[in-house]
C-alpha cells in the first residue's frame, strides 16, 4: 500500500498499522524521506535519530505479537529539543549546551516510550523556548512550509513546521505563552496547552516554571486528545503536576471576545483575523450558544500580556542562573573567575536570552521587586479571578490564536514590542494556568499567498474535556 502521508491521523495510522496495510518500518521510512528532502530548506530538525528503524522495528514486533499495542504504537512522533530523551542530545537550541546529552527520560518520553511510540529526531526552536518566530535559535531559523520566506511561530515552530511538512504524524513542544498554539496556528495545526500541571514538567529544560506546559502538536483535535490522555497525570517528580476528574459535560456556551481595552492592541490585530473570528463565531454558533464577551467588562485581562513580561522573565533569571559553565553547560575561560563567567553567558548565550536574563534581573532586584515582580503577581490574581467569574458566564472563551497571519523572516527581529505582541491572545491561558487549544480556521490572503489562521479556546481548569468537544464539533464544520 502506498502511504499518503498527508492524509494520515494518528487514528488512521493505528489502523493501519494493526491490519497490516504497511508496517511501522515502512511508515518511518515515508517520513525520514521527506525529511531528507524538505528539511534542508525548513530547518525543522536539529537532529534526525539514527535508530528510527530500529525503533519502528520493534514496534512492528508488539503489533505483530499483539502485546501491549496502543494508539501511538509505532507512531513517528518530532520532540521539541527542550525536552529530554535518555541518551540523545537535547540542548534548547543553545550554543551554551552544545553536545549536551540527557541522562535520564522526560516523564511525558517514559509514558510514550511505554505505548511504543518512535521517535525521529529533535526539532528546532528558539534558544530556551525565548521568542514567537523560531528565529532566535542558534542554529539558524526554521522556515513556514506554507511560505518559506514567513516565520512557523514559536518557540515550538521546528516541531510544529516538522508536523506541517509531513516530516512527523505528530510533535511535541512547550508552551509558556502560546510557544505551541502560536505556531499552530501560523502553520494550519491544532495546538493543545494542556491545564498547568495536568502534564508533568519533570524533564522539560524550564524557561518559566509557573508558565510552562508540555502539550502536541497534530493534524486534528482527536490526535492531539490521543497524546495528551497518554502524556497526563500526576508524577512524583513533579510536585505541581496533579490528576483531574473527570466533569460531566453539559451544554455549550462560548464567550467570543469581540471588544479590546486598549485602542494599541486592537491596532495590531490584523482585519482579516478579526473577519475570521466572525465567520468562527458563526459555525460555533451551528452547535452552541455564543455570548459576546467585552474586554472592558473584564480589564484585567487586557493587562496580561505586561503582567506575562514581567513574570516570565523573572523566572527565566532564576532557571539560567545554573547555565554558568561551572554546574551546567559548555566554558569560555577567562583569565579569572568573574571573566570565565562573563565569556561564557556572554558568548553562548543569544541576544534574546540575555536580554530576559537581564530585565528578569532587573526586576527581581531589590529596589525593584515590589514595584515590578510583586505588582504583576497582583495582576495575575486579578486575571485568575477574571476567569472565575466569567466561567460563570460561560463554559469556554474563544479568541483570536494571533494578531496576524505568519510574518516575514527578519520583519521583527529588530522590534521586540512588536515581536512580543505575538503573544498578546495567548499568554492569557498560561498566567491563569487554564487550558487552551487553536484550531485551524482558515486562511488569509497576503501577497498573493494563502496563510493559515487559527482560533483559540480556553476553558476552565482541568476541562479538557470541552476543548476536545468544541474542537471536534469546529473541526467538522469548518473543514
Amino acid at each position: 500500500m502506498k502511504i499518503d502521508l498527508s492524509k494520515l491521523s494518528i487514528t488512521t495510522a493505528h489502523e493501519h498499522l494493526t491490519r497490516g496495510d504497511f508496517s511501522a518500518r515502512e511508515l518511518a521510512e515515508g517520513y525520514l524521506s521527506v525529511i531528507e528532502k524538505k528539511n534542508p530548506e525548513i530547518n525543522a530538525y536539529l537532529e534526525v535519530f539514527d535508530d528510527v528503524l530500529d525503533q519502528a522495528h520493534e514496534a512492528d514486533k508488539r503489533i505483530a505479537d499483539k502485546k501491549e499495542v496502543g494508539l501511538l504504537t509505532g507512531i513517528p512522533l518530532a520532540v521539541k529539543d527542550n525536552i529530554l530523551i535518555k541518551g540523545y542530545r537535547c540542548g534548547a537550541a543553545s550554543k551554551i549546551l552544545e553536545g549536551y546529552h540527557a541522562p535520564y527520560d522526560s516523564t511525558v518520553i517514559q509514558k510514550l516510550k511505554a505505548q511504543g511510540a518512535v521517535f525521529l529526531g529533535r526539532t528546532n526552536m528558539d534558544e530556551f523556548a525565548m521568542g514567537s518566530s523560531t528565529e532566535n535559535s542558534a542554529y539558524g531559523p526554521t522556515k513556514n512550509p506554507h511560505d518559506t520566506s514567513r516565520v512557523p511561530g514559536g518557540s515550538s515552530g521546528g516541531s510544529a513546521a516538522a508536523v506541517a511538512m509531513d516530516g512527523a504524524l505528530a510533535a511535541l513542544g512547550s508552551d509558556t505563552g502560546g510557544s505551541i498554539r502560536q505556531p499552530a496556528a501560523f502553520c494550519g495545526l491544532v495546538g493543545f496547552k494542556p491545564t498547568y500541571g495536568a502534564v508533568s514538567r519533570h524533564g522539560l529544560m524550564a524557561m518559566g516554571s509557573s508558565l510552562d506546559q508540555i502539550g502536541p502538536l497534530t493534524k486534528t483535535v482527536g490526535d492531539a486528545e490521543i497524546i495528551f490522555n497518554a502524556i497526563r497525570g500526576k508524577d512524583p517528580n513533579d510536585s505541581t503536576s496533579r490528576d483531574f476528574p473527570d466533569s460531566s459535560k453539559k451544554p455549550l456556551r462560548v464567550g467570543v471576545l469581540t471588544h479590546f481595552l486598549h485602542e494599541s492592541q486592537a491596532r495590531s490585530i490584523d482585519k482579516q483575523v478579526f473577519d475570521n473570528l466572525g465567520e468562527a463565531a458563526k459555525i460555533v454558533g451551528d452547535f452552541g450558544e455564543t455570548v459576546d464577551i467585552k474586554l472592558s467588562d473584564n480589564p484585567p485581562l487586557g493587562y496580561s500580556l505586561a503582567t506575562y513580561y514581567i513574570i516570565m522573565p523573572a523566572e527565566v533569571s532564576s532557571n539560567l542562573a545554573r547555565f554558568d559553565g561551572m554546574k551546567f553547560g559548555a566554558l569560555e575561560e577567562g583569565g579569572n573567575l568573574m571573566e570565565d563567567y562573563f565569556k561564557t553567558r556572554g558568548r553562548l548565550f543569544g541576544k534574546e536570552v540575555r536580554r530576559r536574563i537581564i530585565l528578569g534581573t532587573y526586576v527581581l532586584s531589590s529596589g525593584y521587586y515590589d514595584a515590578y515582580y510583586n505588582k504583576a503577581n497582583v495582576v495575575r490574581s486579578l486575571i485568575q479571578k477574571t476567569f472565575e467569574n466569567i466561567w460563570e458566564k460561560v463554559d469556554v472563551l474563544m479568541t483570536p490564536t494571533t494578531p496576524t497571519p505568519a510574518f516575514k523572516i527578519g520583519e521583527k527581529t529588530n522590534d521586540p514590542m512588536q515581536m512580543y505582541l505575538a503573544d498578546i491572545f495567548t499568554v492569557t491561558a498560561n498566567i491563569a494556568g487554564v487550558p487552551a487549544i487553536s484550531i485551524p480556521s482558515g486562511f488569509a490572503e497576503v501577497d498573493g499567498k494563502k496563510l493559515p489562521l487559527g482560533i483559540q479556546f480556553m476553558a476552565p481548569h482541568g476541562r479538557e474535556d470541552i476543548l476536545f468537544e468544541i474542537g471536534k464539533k469546529f473541526e467538522k464544520i469548518s473543514s
